[in-house]
């Protein structure tokens, strides 16, 4: 499958769940009567839309839209910090390459092998081979991460601009 269309139907999936089934919870089955279904189908539209984006040329849009995304659909009063499974979902890789971390400039180890898709001692190798970037604390910086994930993707470009901000 390919990455436009996992991420569209992963978009779908979570919107779904997350927004639309609460809305039918919440209303009365005739309150929505033709509604959900209406509603669905947009959502499928937007999530289409969405996966372009993301998966787009303009990292600009880009990257504020996973923020927004990951705002409206991950609410709370604590900084964004998900499981390290997350990062490995179609949303978790559009995310980490296009926004790095949302609520972190830095992040352990552990969160930077969990976003890059790869072992802790793959991260360590790459810190050694200076492919990524330490802050003060040893941490290992989200936008070395963004710029190592665009390379991957053959987007010299954007993981230039990236290192550079």
């Amino acid at each position: 499958m390919d990455e436009r269309r996992e991420l569209a139907e992963d978009l779908c999936r979570i919107v779904g769940g997350r927004v639309l089934d609460a809305l039918e919870i919440l209303f009365e089955p005739d309150e929505l009567s033709g509604e959900d279904t209406r509603l669905r189908e947009l959502l499928a539209a937007k999530s289409r839309a969405w996966a372009d984006v993301l998966c787009g040329e303009d990292d600009r849009a880009a990257a504020f839209l996973a923020i927004r995304l990951v705002s409206a659909l991950y609410p709370g009063d604590a900084p964004f910090d998900p499981p390290a499974a997350w990062w490995g979902t179609p949303l978790g890789r559009a995310v980490a390459r296009r926004a790095g971390h949302p609520a972190a400039t830095a992040v352990p180890v552990s969160v930077a092998a969990a976003m890059l898709g790869i072992t802790r001692q793959g991260v360590h190798d790459l810190v050694r081979r200076h492919k990524l970037d330490r802050d003060p604390e040893g941490a290992i910086t989200t936008a070395s991460i963004q710029a190592r994930l665009s390379r991957s993707r053959g987007d010299q470009t954007a993981a230039g601009m990236r290192r550079s901000v």
